[in-house]
């Protein structure tokens, strides 16, 4: 089979089983602060096992687009060196939420290990003696006993030695430190050929990490609940959350011994080597270039694809990682010193752009982003050479500091080892410990700024479902549902709230959290920030009331909403401006929306024109004009919508139910906050625009009063200017003749500057000494630094054997530069930059420089003839 029946098979099979598809969640998550990317199936159906989203399907199936970057199995500086590891995977896998003792409902434990079973044996034929099944052993420290009832199950498929007992590192699943968990049933498959299998029994290699002996597919049970001092409770609800990986059953198969060489993976692989001109399975070392590159390309394109831009810090930090890893195996391995891997973008659309449609959508956004980003690392790979060639001419031994590499790692991204392969092949190596504790010492930092620890809930009230109110009121009585601690070594001691009702907006959709009160009888508390977390909306105050069962008024930071909203609203027309001047090519890729100001990411290939920013800003300033009122439809059918014309935000997860907001011919899916009417943004000003990546601009704007604040202030500037130019009719004009009367004076005075040098090199020519067969000159000169440079390398070109030092005072400060012949440096190994880096504390300062030039500033001018005199004393 190939891939794609392999897939159709899989989704037949629970849809015949009355199970729902719900389409893949975006890889970049934006609402679990614990994560950065999906990285299971079960990511998007957290909220589900919380108990904070309503079940809509009892049974459903999905594949799901992961990456994972470190945990279990999976680190990214091992990936391409095995043949079954991967960064971005497929996680096909079926649920089952709900009471699995409604025959309508879930189910548990007994229909999941059937139905596995019978799609792995009868639908995908696999042999049943080359399979064997992983059960919980139980852990006693969390009191749990081994998972009998999975036992039971398993034994009605299989003898008794096809079943083996995990412990709670294997056959165990926890969503975090707390949450959601319970024990897991794996079914692992051997591979080996038939006299190994007689040689050592498979049981003896499972979870050993075999090539040959992998787990196909994790069957969870979830059914309990891991709280934050350690202990577990039994959950309301029971449910199943199976994960297989596409790639590894694709291989098994299609009896491949690797991943890499399905049907999935050879189309890369092909277009890899006609590009590199390099042979796949010759030569290792290019082997495992070629597979880094095969896998990490389908990693980059989905996350861009996705709305996640490389960049340095955060996810985007990891996306960046990923590519340059790729890109030095490839200018290590396959001698590509030139942009390629964003020619791959097309072959992996071509494969699976049927089954995520945004990979066509943004196949030529992806392509741009990657190529930007491997012509930087390339040109950053180039100066990170230099600079070892730099440390190396530096070292005193064969083996260089460690932090010297480390400082080559952190600033240049530079890979250790690929540091370390260029040393080895010019002799030298590097302190290994040195680099270890750098790196640690940068981690924990790292670690330090970002620690937080999250108690459990406390529950107050059960008997109420928290509601948001805030589209439509922005204070209500309230009271608390449930509350918890917060101690971040950033923040200090924060507290977390959930209300029965909220107006509070939480953060989403590139909207800020909102701010304000809570007014309780005796006390007021400060709302700091609102997030949305699973579905909670969650207060965060620095402190909690006297009395928690107390009702009390929850009031939103008014100005700062009506401000929000107005930059939210404005947000939309900018949109419809922008295509209805740059073309339906335009789309939204980013936003921030605070009551200051707003931030708009949108595709497109070059800087805007003036002229085309004018007519953006007028053509939103004509709808703010015509008091365009707000229709919304916060039910609106999901497709329907679309059909309309509503513009969804890509990277997005989508309901079937959606909100809809429209100002005219503007139609958009969101969430946020917004105006009445268009006319209370007032007036749209933009002011910058920029490049976030290659086919990616950024536009900031403001509005209401921040635009009337800064059109107050340009006003005021334009006044101050009249004055200054002595004019109030025309200082546009004024200005323009002032220019040109100083380029005149500009030309002039660089003429004079040129005979000052002229005149001032044939003096210093004059004083030449011989000292050691060395010409010396040292002297202080009326020039500025660029002139002292001109004079300097202008004798250089005209005396042999120039040892120079000139000094200079200017504006009140002291400058000296040192020139000496190449020659002369390098036979008497003088070093230019250290001489005058000595000489500059004379002049209270210091400097640096090549060997052969260096320059020095100071703040003591009164040292100069001192720095002089000494210059000397290196003859």
């Amino acid at each position: 089979m190939n891939s794609k029946e392999i897939k159709a098979k899989f989704f037949n099979f629970f849809k015949q089983k009355n199970h729902n598809f719900v389409a893949s969640a975006p890889i970049v998550l934006k609402d679990d602060p614990t994560l950065m990317f999906t990285n299971a199936g079960m990511n998007q159906f957290k909220s589900i096992f919380l108990g904070t989203e309503k079940v809509e399907h009892a049974r459903v199936y999905n594949t799901q687009k992961c990456l994972r970057v470190s945990g279990k199995h999976n680190d990214l500086e091992e990936v391409g060196k095995d043949h079954y590891h991967h960064t971005m995977f497929e996680m096909m896998g079926n649920w089952s939420f709900g009471d699995p003792a409604h025959p309508a409902g879930g189910y548990f434990k007994s229909e999941a290990i059937q139905w596995a079973w019978e799609l792995l044996t009868e639908v995908y034929k696999i042999n049943p003696d080359n399979l064997y099944a992983t059960v919980f052993e139980g852990h006693p420290e969390d009191g749990l006993e081994k998972d009998k009832e999975a036992i039971t199950h398993w034994k009605t498929l299989v003898d008794d030695e096809k079943i083996v007992l995990g412990n709670k590192k294997d056959n165990f699943w926890e969503m975090g430190d707390q949450g959601p968990c319970g024990p897991s049933s794996e079914i692992h498959i051997d591979l080996r050929s038939e006299a190994d299998k007689k040689a050592i029994p498979a049981k003896d290699l499972i979870n050993k990490d075999h090539p040959e002996v992998i787990e196909i597919w994790n069957l969870v049970f979830i059914q309990f609940n891991r709280k934050a001092d350690g202990s577990l409770e039994n959950l309301p609800q029971k449910h199943v959350d199976t994960g297989m990986g596409f790639e590894r059953l694709c291989r098994l198969l299609q009896s491949k011994t690797s991943n890499y060489d399905t049907d999935i993976f050879q189309p890369i692989i092909k277009k890899i080597e006609s590009i590199s001109n390099k042979g796949y399975g010759k030569n290792e070392d290019i082997d495992v270039a070629i597979r880094v590159i095969a896998d990490h390309i389908r990693a980059v394109t989905f996350c861009v694809a996705d709305g996640q831009l490389p960049s340095s810090n955060g996810a985007g930090y990891v996306v960046r990682r990923i590519l340059r890893r790729a890109v030095r195996y490839a200018y290590t391995f396959l001698d590509m010193n030139e942009p390629f891997m964003f020619k791959l973008v097309e072959v992996l659309t071509q494969q699976l752009g049927g089954d995520y449609p945004e990979l066509t959508k943004q196949n030529i956004l992806c392509q741009r982003v990657i190529k930007e980003e491997e012509h930087s690392f390339l040109k950053t790979l180039s100066q990170g050479l230099k600079r070892l060639e730099d440390i190396i001419k530096e070292s005193s031994s064969k083996t260089i500091s460690g932090y010297k590499a480390f400082e080559l790692f952190d600033t240049f991204g530079f890979p250790i080892d690929l540091t370390a392969l260029i040393l080895s092949e010019k002799g030298y190596n590097y302190n290994e410990e040195e680099f270890r504790l750098a790196l640690e010492q940068q981690k924990k930092r790292s670690q330090d700024a970002s620690e937080s620890k999250t108690s459990d809930w406390n529950i107050v009230k059960t008997d109420s479902t928290p509601t948001f109110v805030g589209y439509d009121q922005l204070e209500t009585q309230s009271q608390i549902l449930k509350y918890r601690s917060l101690k971040s070594k950033k923040e200090g001691q924060r507290y977390q709230m959930v209300f029965d009702q909220t107006p509070f907006y939480p953060e989403g959709g590139g909207q800020v959290g909102d701010r304000g009160i809570l007014k309780f009888e005796n006390e007021s508390i400060e709302v700091l920030d609102t997030k949305n977390e699973h579905g909670d909306i969650i207060h965060i105050t620095k402190k909690l009331p006297s009395d928690i069962d107390q009702k009390f008024i929850a009031r939103v930071d008014s100005e700062k909403r009506f401000f929000a909203a107005c930059n939210h609203s404005a947000t939309h027309l900018l949109h419809y401006a922008l295509r209805k001047i740059l073309g339906s090519h335009v789309e939204q890729k980013g936003s921030l929306v605070n009551e200051n100001y707003l931030r708009f990411d949108f595709s497109h290939f070059e800087k805007l024109k003036p002229e085309e920013i004018s007519k953006i800003e007028n053509t939103v300033n004509t709808m703010i004009a015509d008091h365009i009122h707000l229709e919304e439809n916060r039910k609106a059918d999901f497709e329907e919508a679309k059909a309309q014309g509503a513009m969804a935000l890509f990277g997005e997860k989508y309901g079937d139910k959606v909100r809809t907001i429209k100002f005219g011919e503007s139609i958009e899916l969101c969430g946020g906050t917004h105006v009445n009417n268009t006319s209370d943004i007032w007036y749209f000003k933009i002011i910058s625009q920029s490049s976030v990546a290659s086919g990616v601009r950024r536009i900031e704007a403001i509005t209401n009063e921040a635009a009337r604040q800064y059109l107050k202030q340009k006003d005021n500037e334009i006044q101050q200017i009249s004055e200054l130019v002595g004019s109030n009719q025309k200082p546009v004009e004024h200005i323009d003749k002032l220019i040109q009367e100083f380029e005149v004076l500009k030309n002039e005075n660089r003429k004079l500057l040129q005979e000052k040098v002229k005149t001032i090199k044939t003096e210093l020519k004059h004083k030449t000494e011989t000292i050691n067969g060395v010409n010396f000159i040292a002297k202080q000169v009326d020039l500025d630094p660029k002139a002292m440079k001109d004079v300097a390398f202008q004798l250089g070109g005209e005396i042999e054997n120039l040892f120079l030092i000139l000094g200079s005072k200017q504006n009140g400060k002291a400058i000296l530069s040192c020139f000496i012949s190449k020659d002369l440096a390098e036979e008497q190994n003088y070093n230019a930059g250290k001489i005058i880096k000595s000489l500059g504390k004379h002049i209270h300062g210091g400097g640096g420089g090549q060997a052969f030039f260096a320059t020095a500033g100071g703040k003591h001018p009164e040292g100069i003839s001192k720095a002089l005199e000494e210059a000397k004393h290196y003859l």
